[in-house]
């Protein structure tokens, strides 16, 4: 190295170490670490320009000047003159460009909570940003700027102020984050500002922003558990018009929400709509279907769909169609009842025990008991067991019919596996016996539902006439 090269180098360094904000910065830092009352002197003397000059200096390290920006921000009494947005986003640039992002958010939730300073959109939209563009920090930085005060003003729910933020982006190009305006979406919906959250998806699709599907369900969840259905299939038909493809899970969102509320034309509507996307039907979407047509009184719809289901290769779980099959059972419609059975063993879905005691329940409430108990007895023999309420059905059926011998013998049958029966059948029984002048028997069943527990005072009656 030559002696030339030495001596520039020299009067660089005594340049640097010599500018006289740089010695006003050391004399900040050096009065808050010293039990010396200088600080109020040195901040006093500070200028606008001056913090610019320490703020923007390169030889003064991101995190001394945090420190320093720290210090005059907590002493505003001390300073002749109030900090500019500028300075604030200066600051929060050199931190973003260290990857300091926590203490960038800091600095900018600070600023958003600052009422003495306007909004961050210091000029008028025609006008280039003085701060950081003048600093020649690169149009990332910016991006990153400005999509953190746009979630900043989301967390503190300034929602007016972060769509200025927003509308600053579009007009300037600034490259606007989907995941920011999500959490601007989202503090939207929860404040019930749905208007305004509809018109925000609108500008971010005509702005260009890459809206995902996961962002376009999260908005349609929220509309549709306000009961704003029709308005969130519109906006999925405007995301399809605009290139944003709704998936399964965003159509499902819909489904479920109009079968659980009946909007069954609205239900029409939605599934033209996933039929003209070319999105396939889930488990899922059939789940919802067949649950809301039950709810709804259509069985005849759901039954149509969960045999849809199954030629499409997807597993109809058995309590679906036993769900069918009781449907049917409470309507009477016994017949359709057994077509739904005979399609599942057509289609190889083993029908289990619930289905064959809904079965014999439902012979038992169209007055069938002969049938009813043959069936009974058929899977028994099988070993399928019935369940007391299935018991409690047939013995129900013999007592309307008068046919105390086989309701006896059902209760018998009863005892022998250990189950207790409804106490009102039990009344019904002994009653009939007493009527068919069959007092010992009476008095036997009588005995054996006290021993099991059963309240005496229930059969008082019965009591008195067998004493």
């Amino acid at each position: 190295m030559s002696i030339q090269t030495i001596l520039q180098d020299l009067k660089t360094l005594k340049k640097i170490t010599t500018q006289p904000h740089r010695i006003l910065a050391e004399t900040i830092i050096s009065a808050t670490t010293t039990t010396t009352t200088t600080l109020p002197t040195v901040l006093s003397t500070l200028t606008p320009h001056t913090v610019k000059l320490i703020l923007t200096d390169p030889h003064i390290k991101t995190p001394k000047c945090l420190s320093l920006f720290t210090i005059i921000t907590q002493n505003p009494s001390l300073i002749p003159f109030n900090i500019h947005i500028e300075h604030y986003a200066t600051v929060i640039c050199r931190l973003i460009r260290s990857k300091r992002f926590q203490d960038a958010k800091n600095l900018v939730n600070s600023l958003a909570n600052d009422q003495n300073l306007r909004y961050y959109v210091p000029v008028p939209v025609d006008v280039p940003v003085d701060v950081p563009v003048d600093q020649c920090f690169n149009s990332r930085i910016v991006s990153k700027l400005f999509n953190l005060m746009f979630k900043v003003y989301s967390d503190v729910r300034k929602f007016d102020a972060g769509l200025e933020t927003l509308e600053y982006m579009r007009n300037n190009g600034i490259e606007i984050s989907e995941s920011m305006c999500l959490v601007y979406l989202i503090g939207l919906m929860r404040s019930g500002r749905f208007g305004l959250c509809l018109a925000v998806l609108d500008r971010m699709m005509d702005s260009g922003v890459n809206v995902s599907a996961y962002t376009l369900t999260v908005v349609v969840d929220g509309l549709c558990k306000n009961g704003e259905i029709s308005s969130a299939r519109e906006l999925v038909e405007r995301g399809m018009r605009n290139g944003v493809g709704p998936n399964v899970v965003t159509f499902n969102t819909l489904v479920d929400v109009c079968c659980k509320r009946w909007e069954f034309e609205e239900l029409e509507l939605v599934l033209e709509l996933m039929a003209k996307g070319g999105v396939e039907r889930n488990s899922d979407t059939y789940k919802f279907l067949i649950d809301g047509f039950l709810n709804g009184g259509k069985v005849a719809d759901a039954e149509r769909v969960i045999a849809e289901m199954c030629d499409k290769g997807l597993n109809a779980e058995i309590h679906l169609w036993n769900a069918v099959v009781v449907k049917y059972c409470k309507l009477g419609k016994m017949e359709c009842a057994f077509k739904v059975f005979d399609n599942m063993v057509v289609r190889s879905v083993v029908p289990n025990a619930e289905t064959y005691r809904v079965l014999v329940s439902g012979i038992c409430g169209i007055g069938e008991t002969g049938a009813a108990k043959e069936l009974a007895e058929k899977l028994q023999r099988k070993g399928i067991d019935l369940g007391c309420d299935v018991f409690d059905d047939l013995v129900n059926g013999c007592c309307k019919k008068g046919e105390f011998d086989d309701a006896v013998g059902l209760l018998k049958a009863m005892e022998k596996k250990g189950l207790f029966g409804d106490v009102r059948l039990y009344n019904m029984v002994i009653a009939g016996l007493c009527e068919s002048n069959r007092r010992e028997e009476a008095i036997r069943l009588l005995s054996f539902v006290v021993k099991c527990g059963a309240n005496p005072e229930c059969f008082a009656n019965l009591v008195n006439d067998l004493n």
